[in-house]
This record gives structure tokens, sequence and C-alpha cells, in this order.
């Protein structure tokens, strides 16, 4: 794709892989699998201009990086005002399930963004308009590499563990995440503040 189609385009994919997404720009580290953009994203700053995007979406990205709230600073500095971004991630019940995960995420992940956090805030504000839970979480991907029957058993069960999950993402996460043998993926959506 060309540097000229590219700037008409206001969503990014980071970390595409083999899932490029019409309608984006598809960023990844890998040349090979022929996304819009190379760049690695421990590189900072990003190859982009302020204010460039009204959509980010980092699907399982964050987790391979080595200073997530430095990645997440520079989202804050690609995306518009109001723009949102949305990030998957590994819970940490599950999130070192991948030989390269360097981290697993909670639903405390969002308070790192709120002014109003002594605990640690990063320095960048964003507004978390949603977090989910997924016990069965790309299922794109596993429909290819599981057998049919593991495969509708986790789309069954899954379904059945988010419906308790998502009442309460933090007593879940809290209190009985493992009675289930933990949660592959959690989910936040953001919204930029500037």
């Amino acid at each position: 794709m060309q540097n000229r189609e590219l700037k008409g385009l206001k969503k990014l994919n980071l970390g595409c892989g083999r899932f490029k997404k019409e309608g984006y720009v598809n960023l990844d580290v890998h040349g090979q699998l022929e996304p819009d953009v190379v760049h690695d994203l421990n590189s900072m700053p990003y190859p982009f201009a302020d204010n460039s995007f009204e959509l980010i979406e980092a699907d399982h990205v964050l987790e391979h990086l080595s200073d997530p709230f430095r990645a997440m600073k520079e989202l804050h500095r690609i995306s518009r005002a109001g723009g949102r971004v949305l990030v998957r991630v590994p819970h940490f019940s599950r999130g070192f399930t991948h030989p390269e995960h360097k981290r697993g995420f909670d639903v405390s992940f969002p308070y790192y963004f709120n002014p109003s956090f002594q605990g640690g805030y990063c320095g960048v504000e964003f507004i978390c308009d949603r977090v989910r839970l997924r016990w069965f979480a790309q299922p794109y991907l596993k429909k290819k590499t599981l057998p049919l029957f593991a495969y509708y058993f986790g789309v069954v069960f899954g379904n059945c563990a988010d419906l308790f999950a998502n009442l309460s993402p933090f007593l879940c996460s809290r209190l009985w995440c493992f009675l289930v043998g933990g949660f592959e993926e959690a989910e936040f959506c953001f919204i930029c503040r500037k």
C-alpha cells in the first residue's frame, strides 16, 4: 500500500501478524507477513504523526513488549482526542501459556491511566469504557487448530463462563477466575483524553 493511501486510513491494527484488517493500517514487526508498515513496537516513537487515528486495535500485542506503559503513551500520542483504543491481552490467570509472553494483565490495568490513581498514574489519560473477560479467546485461530469437538466445547463453555464473569469482571478476577481454569483474555476499550 502506498503512503498516500495510508494517510486516508484512520484505523490502526497493531501487531497484525497474519490477521490483516481491511480499512486499517496494518503494522507488524515481521516484514515477511507483508504488513502495510513494518515497525518494532519496542522502538519509540512509532512512525505516525500525533493525533493520527480514530481507532487503534492492539490484539494480543502488549504482553510481548518490554514496557507496555510506554507503548500506551505512544498510543495516546497517535490517537485523536475521543479516539478509541481497543486492547486485548492475556488475563494473568492464563497469561503465561505462550513462551513469548512477558506478563499477564488484570482488570486493574485501566487504573494507571486515571490521574486520580495515586498508586501509579502513568502520565497519560484514558477513560476505560468497557472491560470484558474471555475464557475462550481468539476463536478464529482455534477453529483452525483444535479438533471440532474441542472447539465447540470451548465456544459453548466459554460463552457460559463469560456471561457470569462479565457481570462483574473485578469480582471474577479477584475471587473465582481459577475455578474455571482461568481466563485467556482481558479486553479494555479505552477513550483517549487529551
